[in-house]
């Protein structure tokens, strides 16, 4: 697996416990390393994670607020916790990092959602992003 790829797990884990559970993004790292502390994972891959786990909660409201405007008939709470947080992951790489290619953040969060949730997610999540994406002129 390709070590962005391996830091978005990372991330969409992290993003999901500070969902559930509260608490810092560091908070959460740290728990998701020492889970896998036995698999030593990269520094490469690390860095990356805390890249995005942090962006996207240092930016929850402007990325949540794209979601609900392209989200027709769906309210943020009413979505599905996996869902939601790849929607962060996917808004927040669309709008703040504009170093990543747009299509492949939608594919990146797509192969997310086929993996972490369910066919009619991933459909989904591909909507909503590719809107986020026109409007942000990617």
């Amino acid at each position: 697996m390709r070590k962005r790829t391996r830091a978005r797990e990372f991330s969409l884990q992290a993003l999901y416990q500070v969902d559930i559970a509260g608490g810092t993004a560091e908070a959460a790292l740290d728990n998701i390393w020492q889970a896998h502390q036995a698999e030593q994972v990269e520094d490469e891959i690390k860095s990356f994670a805390t890249e995005l786990v942090c962006g996207v909660v240092e930016n929850l409201d402007p990325i949540d607020k794209k979601i609900i405007q392209y989200a027709a008939n769906w309210k943020l709470e009413r979505m599905a916790v996996v869902d939601r947080n790849i929607l962060r992951l996917g808004g927040f790489e669309l709008l703040f990092r504009k170093d990543i290619p747009p299509k492949v953040s939608i594919n990146e969060a797509v192969e997310l959602a086929k993996k972490y949730s369910d066919k009619e997610a991933a459909k989904f999540v591909n909507g909503i992003l590719d809107k986020i994406k026109i409007e942000a002129g990617r």
